[in-house]
Protein backbone atom coordinates (compact mmCIF):
# COMPACT_ATOMS: atom_id res chain seq x y z
CA UNK A 1 0.00 0.00 0.00
CA UNK A 2 1.50 3.40 -0.81
CA UNK A 3 2.97 5.76 1.81
CA UNK A 4 -0.33 7.88 3.09
CA UNK A 5 -0.04 11.17 2.93
CA UNK A 6 -0.67 13.42 5.62
CA UNK A 7 -1.58 17.24 4.94
CA UNK A 8 -1.27 19.74 7.74
CA UNK A 9 -3.89 22.31 7.89
CA UNK A 10 -4.32 25.06 5.73
CA UNK A 11 -3.82 28.42 7.29
CA UNK A 12 -7.58 30.05 7.18
CA UNK A 13 -8.44 32.30 4.96
CA UNK A 14 -7.80 36.04 4.53
CA UNK A 15 -10.85 37.25 6.93
CA UNK A 16 -12.44 40.66 6.74
CA UNK A 17 -9.74 42.52 8.33
CA UNK A 18 -7.83 41.56 5.38
CA UNK A 19 -10.40 42.96 3.74
CA UNK A 20 -10.40 45.84 5.51
CA UNK A 21 -6.97 46.39 5.54
CA UNK A 22 -7.07 49.20 2.74
CA UNK A 23 -10.39 50.82 4.48
CA UNK A 24 -12.54 50.26 7.57
CA UNK A 25 -10.65 51.10 10.37
CA UNK A 26 -7.71 53.17 8.39
CA UNK A 27 -10.00 55.35 7.15
CA UNK A 28 -12.01 55.52 10.16
CA UNK A 29 -8.47 56.55 12.02
CA UNK A 30 -7.35 59.00 9.36
CA UNK A 31 -10.80 61.03 9.27
CA UNK A 32 -10.43 60.89 13.76
CA UNK A 33 -7.07 63.16 13.16
CA UNK A 34 -8.44 65.21 10.14
CA UNK A 35 -11.94 66.18 11.73
CA UNK A 36 -9.89 67.11 14.70
CA UNK A 37 -7.20 68.87 13.22
CA UNK A 38 -10.24 71.27 11.52
CA UNK A 39 -10.16 73.02 15.01
CA UNK A 40 -7.63 75.41 13.32
CA UNK A 41 -9.00 75.38 9.95
CA UNK A 42 -12.31 75.77 10.15
CA UNK A 43 -13.65 75.32 14.01
CA UNK A 44 -17.39 75.77 12.96
CA UNK A 45 -17.19 72.63 11.36
CA UNK A 46 -15.08 70.82 13.86
CA UNK A 47 -17.62 71.60 16.68
CA UNK A 48 -19.94 69.69 14.11
CA UNK A 49 -18.50 66.97 12.68
CA UNK A 50 -16.28 65.78 15.69
CA UNK A 51 -19.35 64.61 18.05
CA UNK A 52 -20.94 63.12 14.84
CA UNK A 53 -17.72 61.15 14.17
CA UNK A 54 -17.68 59.49 17.76
CA UNK A 55 -21.34 58.92 17.91
CA UNK A 56 -20.80 56.91 14.84
CA UNK A 57 -18.25 55.11 16.07
CA UNK A 58 -19.06 54.24 19.47
CA UNK A 59 -22.99 53.15 18.05
CA UNK A 60 -21.23 51.31 15.84
CA UNK A 61 -18.71 49.53 18.48
CA UNK A 62 -21.77 49.02 20.78
CA UNK A 63 -23.90 47.54 17.60
CA UNK A 64 -21.38 44.86 16.71
CA UNK A 65 -20.55 43.80 20.73
CA UNK A 66 -23.69 41.55 20.74
CA UNK A 67 -21.86 39.72 17.70
CA UNK A 68 -18.57 39.57 18.99
CA UNK A 69 -17.50 35.38 19.20
CA UNK A 70 -14.42 36.04 21.34
CA UNK A 71 -16.05 37.56 24.74
CA UNK A 72 -14.68 34.35 26.65
CA UNK A 73 -11.11 34.99 25.17
CA UNK A 74 -11.36 38.37 26.62
CA UNK A 75 -12.31 37.43 30.35
CA UNK A 76 -9.72 35.40 30.46
CA UNK A 77 -7.38 38.23 29.56
CA UNK A 78 -9.42 40.22 32.08
CA UNK A 79 -6.94 39.84 34.85
CA UNK A 80 -3.50 40.80 33.18
CA UNK A 81 -5.56 43.63 32.04
CA UNK A 82 -6.07 44.84 34.97
CA UNK A 83 -2.83 43.94 36.32
CA UNK A 84 -1.17 46.23 33.55
CA UNK A 85 -3.78 48.77 34.52
CA UNK A 86 -2.36 48.82 38.39
CA UNK A 87 1.59 47.92 36.92
CA UNK A 88 0.98 51.71 34.68
CA UNK A 89 -0.68 53.71 37.41
CA UNK A 90 2.08 52.84 39.76
CA UNK A 91 4.80 53.56 37.47
CA UNK A 92 3.40 56.61 36.62
CA UNK A 93 3.22 57.88 40.06
CA UNK A 94 6.91 56.74 41.26
CA UNK A 95 7.64 59.19 37.62
CA UNK A 96 5.79 62.11 38.95
CA UNK A 97 7.63 61.96 42.30
CA UNK A 98 10.66 62.12 40.52
CA UNK A 99 9.56 64.65 38.30
CA UNK A 100 9.18 66.72 40.67
CA UNK A 101 12.19 66.36 42.34
CA UNK A 102 14.75 66.58 39.74
CA UNK A 103 12.49 70.24 39.10
CA UNK A 104 12.77 71.25 42.74
CA UNK A 105 16.25 69.92 43.85
CA UNK A 106 18.06 72.62 42.47
CA UNK A 107 16.32 75.28 43.51
CA UNK A 108 14.18 78.04 40.76
CA UNK A 109 18.02 80.16 40.73
CA UNK A 110 19.48 77.58 39.14
CA UNK A 111 17.15 77.31 36.51
CA UNK A 112 17.15 80.76 35.77
CA UNK A 113 21.06 80.64 34.72
CA UNK A 114 21.21 77.34 33.74
CA UNK A 115 21.62 77.85 30.01
CA UNK A 116 20.05 74.67 27.32
CA UNK A 117 22.48 72.13 26.02
CA UNK A 118 23.36 72.57 22.70
CA UNK A 119 21.08 70.67 20.00
CA UNK A 120 22.45 70.28 16.68
CA UNK A 121 19.16 69.11 15.84
CA UNK A 122 17.50 72.13 16.56
CA UNK A 123 20.26 73.82 14.46
CA UNK A 124 19.20 71.76 11.42
CA UNK A 125 15.15 72.40 12.07
CA UNK A 126 16.66 76.47 11.74
CA UNK A 127 18.57 76.13 8.97
CA UNK A 128 15.66 74.40 6.86
CA UNK A 129 13.53 76.81 7.74
CA UNK A 130 15.48 79.20 5.85
CA UNK A 131 15.78 76.56 2.96
CA UNK A 132 12.67 75.31 2.55
CA UNK A 133 9.40 76.15 0.83
CA UNK A 134 7.15 78.05 3.55
CA UNK A 135 4.32 76.50 2.84
CA UNK A 136 6.59 73.16 3.94
CA UNK A 137 7.63 75.13 6.68
CA UNK A 138 4.45 75.74 7.92
CA UNK A 139 2.99 72.11 7.38
CA UNK A 140 6.38 71.08 9.85
CA UNK A 141 5.34 73.68 12.26
CA UNK A 142 1.16 72.11 12.15
CA UNK A 143 -0.03 70.37 15.22
CA UNK A 144 -1.20 67.88 13.19
CA UNK A 145 -1.27 65.60 16.18
CA UNK A 146 -0.72 65.58 19.59
CA UNK A 147 -0.43 62.85 22.44
CA UNK A 148 -3.84 62.35 22.86
CA UNK A 149 -4.21 61.48 19.25
CA UNK A 150 -1.86 58.56 19.70
CA UNK A 151 -4.19 57.01 23.01
CA UNK A 152 -7.31 57.56 21.12
CA UNK A 153 -5.65 55.93 18.57
CA UNK A 154 -4.68 53.10 19.86
CA UNK A 155 -8.47 52.65 21.87
CA UNK A 156 -9.44 52.72 18.27
CA UNK A 157 -7.20 50.02 17.42
CA UNK A 158 -8.19 47.84 20.13
CA UNK A 159 -12.23 48.46 19.49
CA UNK A 160 -11.81 47.09 15.80
CA UNK A 161 -11.35 43.52 17.34
CA UNK A 162 -14.97 43.84 17.36
CA UNK A 163 -14.98 43.68 13.85
CA UNK A 164 -12.33 41.45 13.63
CA UNK A 165 -9.64 43.92 12.33
CA UNK A 166 -7.11 42.55 14.54
CA UNK A 167 -6.48 39.49 16.40
CA UNK A 168 -8.63 39.07 19.55
CA UNK A 169 -8.51 39.46 22.28
CA UNK A 170 -8.61 42.97 22.20
CA UNK A 171 -8.08 43.58 26.01
CA UNK A 172 -4.42 41.23 25.40
CA UNK A 173 -3.25 44.18 22.75
CA UNK A 174 -3.96 46.78 25.39
CA UNK A 175 -2.55 44.62 28.45
CA UNK A 176 1.07 44.90 26.10
CA UNK A 177 0.32 48.30 25.38
CA UNK A 178 0.44 49.61 28.88
CA UNK A 179 2.64 47.17 30.44
CA UNK A 180 5.37 48.16 27.91
CA UNK A 181 4.11 51.91 28.61
CA UNK A 182 5.00 51.06 32.02
CA UNK A 183 8.39 49.61 31.70
CA UNK A 184 9.41 52.09 29.69
CA UNK A 185 8.28 55.23 32.03
CA UNK A 186 9.91 53.29 34.35
CA UNK A 187 13.00 53.18 32.56
CA UNK A 188 12.84 56.78 31.92
CA UNK A 189 12.62 57.83 35.28
CA UNK A 190 15.52 55.70 36.08
CA UNK A 191 17.21 57.98 33.03
CA UNK A 192 16.46 61.44 34.11
CA UNK A 193 16.87 60.83 37.55
CA UNK A 194 20.27 59.63 37.31
CA UNK A 195 21.64 62.74 35.67
CA UNK A 196 19.60 66.27 35.79
CA UNK A 197 19.92 68.23 32.60
CA UNK A 198 18.69 71.86 32.36
CA UNK A 199 15.60 72.49 30.28
CA UNK A 200 15.78 73.56 26.77
CA UNK A 201 13.18 76.39 28.07
CA UNK A 202 14.77 78.02 30.38
CA UNK A 203 11.59 80.41 31.70
CA UNK A 204 9.54 77.06 32.86
CA UNK A 205 10.58 76.06 36.23
CA UNK A 206 9.44 80.13 37.13
CA UNK A 207 6.30 79.84 35.19
CA UNK A 208 4.71 76.35 36.37
CA UNK A 209 6.60 75.84 39.96
CA UNK A 210 6.77 77.48 43.43
CA UNK A 211 9.95 75.71 44.25
CA UNK A 212 12.60 77.13 46.65
CA UNK A 213 15.29 79.74 45.11
CA UNK A 214 18.32 77.99 46.78
CA UNK A 215 19.26 74.28 45.95
CA UNK A 216 17.92 71.24 48.26
CA UNK A 217 20.58 70.25 50.80
CA UNK A 218 22.01 67.48 49.61
CA UNK A 219 22.89 69.65 45.85
CA UNK A 220 24.43 72.13 48.49
CA UNK A 221 26.92 69.51 50.14
CA UNK A 222 27.53 67.30 47.01
CA UNK A 223 27.23 69.69 44.21
CA UNK A 224 27.73 73.28 44.39
CA UNK A 225 31.02 73.63 45.93
CA UNK A 226 32.25 71.32 42.70
CA UNK A 227 29.98 73.26 39.91
CA UNK A 228 32.40 75.30 38.82
CA UNK A 229 35.75 75.81 39.93
CA UNK A 230 38.71 73.25 38.35
CA UNK A 231 40.72 72.99 40.83
CA UNK A 232 37.85 71.69 43.61
CA UNK A 233 36.48 69.01 40.91
CA UNK A 234 39.75 67.87 40.57
CA UNK A 235 40.21 67.61 44.38
CA UNK A 236 36.89 65.80 44.78
CA UNK A 237 38.14 63.30 42.08
CA UNK A 238 40.85 62.75 43.77
CA UNK A 239 40.29 62.55 47.36
CA UNK A 240 36.75 60.76 46.43
CA UNK A 241 34.80 62.49 49.14
CA UNK A 242 32.92 65.62 49.35
CA UNK A 243 35.00 68.28 51.58
CA UNK A 244 33.97 72.05 51.21
CA UNK A 245 32.59 73.70 53.81
CA UNK A 246 28.18 74.19 53.14
CA UNK A 247 27.27 77.82 52.65
CA UNK A 248 23.95 79.22 54.98
CA UNK A 249 20.88 79.01 53.06
CA UNK A 250 17.62 79.15 54.70
CA UNK A 251 15.78 76.21 56.42
CA UNK A 252 13.69 73.52 54.40
CA UNK A 253 9.93 74.23 54.80
CA UNK A 254 8.77 71.09 56.10
CA UNK A 255 5.11 70.22 56.71
CA UNK A 256 3.40 67.11 58.67
CA UNK A 257 2.43 64.67 55.92
CA UNK A 258 1.72 62.33 58.59
CA UNK A 259 2.78 58.83 57.12
CA UNK A 260 4.25 60.65 53.72
CA UNK A 261 6.29 62.85 55.13
CA UNK A 262 9.34 60.71 54.00
CA UNK A 263 8.11 62.43 50.87
CA UNK A 264 9.17 65.92 52.11
CA UNK A 265 12.89 65.83 51.49
CA UNK A 266 12.10 64.76 48.07
CA UNK A 267 9.30 67.24 46.53
CA UNK A 268 10.08 70.10 48.65
CA UNK A 269 6.99 71.62 49.26
CA UNK A 270 6.68 75.65 49.37
CA UNK A 271 3.90 77.44 52.21
CA UNK A 272 0.73 77.52 50.35
CA UNK A 273 1.08 74.62 47.71
CA UNK A 274 -1.75 72.80 49.42
CA UNK A 275 -2.36 70.78 52.07
CA UNK A 276 -0.85 67.51 50.98
CA UNK A 277 2.07 65.77 49.18
CA UNK A 278 -0.67 64.52 46.27
CA UNK A 279 -1.89 68.17 45.25
CA UNK A 280 2.04 69.23 44.52
CA UNK A 281 2.17 65.44 42.60
CA UNK A 282 -0.91 66.86 40.55
CA UNK A 283 1.41 69.82 39.36
CA UNK A 284 4.02 68.09 38.72
CA UNK A 285 3.03 68.02 34.66
CA UNK A 286 6.31 67.61 32.27
CA UNK A 287 9.01 68.92 34.53
CA UNK A 288 10.89 71.68 34.16
CA UNK A 289 14.31 69.92 33.24
CA UNK A 290 14.96 67.82 30.20
CA UNK A 291 13.60 64.27 30.60
CA UNK A 292 15.36 61.69 28.63
CA UNK A 293 13.53 60.85 27.19
CA UNK A 294 10.18 61.82 26.03
CA UNK A 295 7.49 60.63 27.38
CA UNK A 296 5.35 61.51 24.39
CA UNK A 297 7.31 59.86 22.18
CA UNK A 298 7.39 56.59 23.91
CA UNK A 299 3.06 56.80 23.85
CA UNK A 300 3.93 57.76 19.84
CA UNK A 301 6.06 55.18 18.98
CA UNK A 302 4.44 51.91 21.30
CA UNK A 303 1.11 53.22 19.28
CA UNK A 304 2.89 53.43 16.22
CA UNK A 305 4.19 49.60 16.81
CA UNK A 306 0.87 48.47 18.01
CA UNK A 307 -0.88 49.17 14.41
CA UNK A 308 2.17 48.23 12.63
CA UNK A 309 2.00 44.64 14.14
CA UNK A 310 -1.88 44.04 14.88
CA UNK A 311 -2.82 45.81 11.18
CA UNK A 312 -0.42 47.08 9.27
CA UNK A 313 -1.61 48.58 5.98
CA UNK A 314 -0.91 52.16 4.52
CA UNK A 315 -2.65 53.44 7.75
CA UNK A 316 0.89 52.27 10.12
CA UNK A 317 2.62 53.87 7.71
CA UNK A 318 0.97 57.25 7.68
CA UNK A 319 1.05 56.80 11.63
CA UNK A 320 4.64 55.89 11.34
CA UNK A 321 4.79 59.52 9.36
CA UNK A 322 2.78 61.35 12.18
CA UNK A 323 5.59 60.31 14.78
CA UNK A 324 8.65 61.79 12.84
CA UNK A 325 6.22 64.68 12.39
CA UNK A 326 5.47 64.83 16.22
CA UNK A 327 9.60 64.24 17.24
CA UNK A 328 10.95 67.20 14.79
CA UNK A 329 8.17 69.80 16.23
CA UNK A 330 8.92 68.74 19.93
CA UNK A 331 12.47 69.64 18.76
CA UNK A 332 11.70 72.65 16.64
CA UNK A 333 9.40 74.02 19.68
CA UNK A 334 12.11 73.09 22.33
CA UNK A 335 9.88 70.53 24.36
CA UNK A 336 12.45 68.10 24.08
CA UNK A 337 16.49 67.73 23.36
CA UNK A 338 17.16 65.99 19.95
CA UNK A 339 18.49 62.96 22.33
CA UNK A 340 15.57 62.68 23.84
CA UNK A 341 13.27 61.67 20.64
CA UNK A 342 15.50 59.66 19.35
CA UNK A 343 16.32 57.54 22.79
CA UNK A 344 12.46 57.22 22.71
CA UNK A 345 11.95 55.96 19.32
CA UNK A 346 14.56 53.07 19.74
CA UNK A 347 14.02 52.12 23.31
CA UNK A 348 9.81 52.19 22.37
CA UNK A 349 10.38 49.61 19.49
CA UNK A 350 12.81 47.70 21.03
CA UNK A 351 10.43 47.49 24.51
CA UNK A 352 7.39 46.36 22.07
CA UNK A 353 9.91 43.70 20.76
CA UNK A 354 10.40 42.44 23.92
CA UNK A 355 6.56 41.86 25.14
CA UNK A 356 5.47 39.66 22.54
CA UNK A 357 4.58 37.32 25.25
CA UNK A 358 2.13 39.25 26.59
CA UNK A 359 -0.08 39.13 23.48
CA UNK A 360 1.09 38.52 19.53
CA UNK A 361 -0.75 39.29 15.92
CA UNK A 362 0.73 35.05 15.54
CA UNK A 363 -1.55 33.03 15.12
CA UNK A 364 -1.64 30.36 18.16
CA UNK A 365 -4.34 28.15 17.39
CA UNK A 366 -2.32 27.19 14.03
CA UNK A 367 0.80 26.95 15.76
CA UNK A 368 -1.20 24.60 18.52
CA UNK A 369 -2.70 22.68 15.37
CA UNK A 370 0.65 22.23 13.64
CA UNK A 371 2.14 21.03 17.54
CA UNK A 372 -0.74 18.27 17.82
CA UNK A 373 -0.07 17.10 14.22
CA UNK A 374 2.97 16.29 14.77
CA UNK A 375 2.28 14.43 18.05
CA UNK A 376 -0.12 12.04 16.38
CA UNK A 377 1.79 11.96 12.92
CA UNK A 378 2.76 8.29 13.50
CA UNK A 379 -0.21 7.13 15.05
CA UNK A 380 -2.11 8.81 11.82
CA UNK A 381 0.47 7.05 9.43
CA UNK A 382 -0.16 3.66 11.08
CA UNK A 383 -4.39 4.33 11.08
CA UNK A 384 -3.74 5.22 7.13
CA UNK A 385 -2.05 2.02 6.35
CA UNK A 386 -4.41 0.06 8.33
CA UNK A 387 -7.37 1.92 6.40
CA UNK A 388 -8.86 2.43 9.73
CA UNK A 389 -10.95 5.87 8.79
CA UNK A 390 -12.60 6.04 12.16
CA UNK A 391 -8.98 6.46 14.01
CA UNK A 392 -8.05 9.39 11.16
CA UNK A 393 -11.56 10.77 11.86
CA UNK A 394 -10.74 10.73 15.63
CA UNK A 395 -7.45 11.65 15.29
CA UNK A 396 -8.13 15.00 13.23
CA UNK A 397 -10.77 15.54 15.75
CA UNK A 398 -7.55 15.93 18.59
CA UNK A 399 -5.82 18.02 16.03
CA UNK A 400 -9.05 20.31 15.62
CA UNK A 401 -9.89 20.77 18.91
CA UNK A 402 -6.43 21.31 19.76
CA UNK A 403 -6.90 24.82 18.12
CA UNK A 404 -9.81 26.17 20.27
CA UNK A 405 -9.65 27.94 23.24
CA UNK A 406 -11.25 26.55 26.16
CA UNK A 407 -14.36 27.79 27.48
CA UNK A 408 -14.89 27.37 30.91
CA UNK A 409 -17.37 30.18 31.59
CA UNK A 410 -21.24 30.47 31.49
CA UNK A 411 -22.50 32.27 28.87
CA UNK A 412 -24.06 34.65 31.36
CA UNK A 413 -21.06 35.47 32.85
CA UNK A 414 -19.90 36.38 29.49
CA UNK A 415 -22.68 38.17 28.42
CA UNK A 416 -22.30 40.33 31.70
CA UNK A 417 -18.58 40.10 31.12
CA UNK A 418 -19.17 41.99 27.29
CA UNK A 419 -21.87 44.56 29.07
CA UNK A 420 -20.00 45.78 31.52
CA UNK A 421 -16.68 46.28 29.61
CA UNK A 422 -18.59 48.46 26.59
CA UNK A 423 -19.89 50.63 29.10
CA UNK A 424 -17.09 51.17 31.45
CA UNK A 425 -15.02 52.01 27.79
CA UNK A 426 -17.08 54.03 26.55
CA UNK A 427 -17.60 56.01 29.78
CA UNK A 428 -14.37 56.49 30.61
CA UNK A 429 -13.98 58.11 26.70
CA UNK A 430 -17.06 59.88 27.21
CA UNK A 431 -15.44 61.43 30.50
CA UNK A 432 -12.28 61.92 29.10
CA UNK A 433 -13.07 64.25 26.58
CA UNK A 434 -15.76 66.24 28.80
CA UNK A 435 -13.41 66.62 31.85
CA UNK A 436 -10.00 67.26 30.39
CA UNK A 437 -8.51 69.36 27.26
CA UNK A 438 -9.34 67.00 24.22
CA UNK A 439 -8.85 63.58 26.63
Amino acid sequence: MAKARVLRPKPPRASSRRLLGFGGLGIAAAAYVGVDYLRYLSPAWHDWLQPALWAALALAAAARAPFYRYWSAELRAALPFLGSIAFMLAAFLCEAISVRFVSAVMGLQWHRSAAPLPDTGQWLLLSLNEKLPESIVNLLRAHVITLHHYLMLFIMLGFSVLFDCIKAPGLGIATRYMFTMAIGRLLRTITFVATILPSARPWCAEARYRIPPHPHPWAQKYYVPYASDSNAIRRVITNDMAYAAVQAYPDEYRPDWGRMSFLVDILRPTPGEGPSWYHLLKKASGGCNDLMYSGHMLVAVLTAMAWTEAYGGWISVAIWLLVLHSAQRDIRERHHYSVDCVVAIYVGILLWRMTGFIWSARDASRARRLAKLDEVQSRLLHAAKDSDIDEIRGLLKEVELAGQEKQGFSQRAILAFAAGTIIFTLSCVLLAFTMTNDG
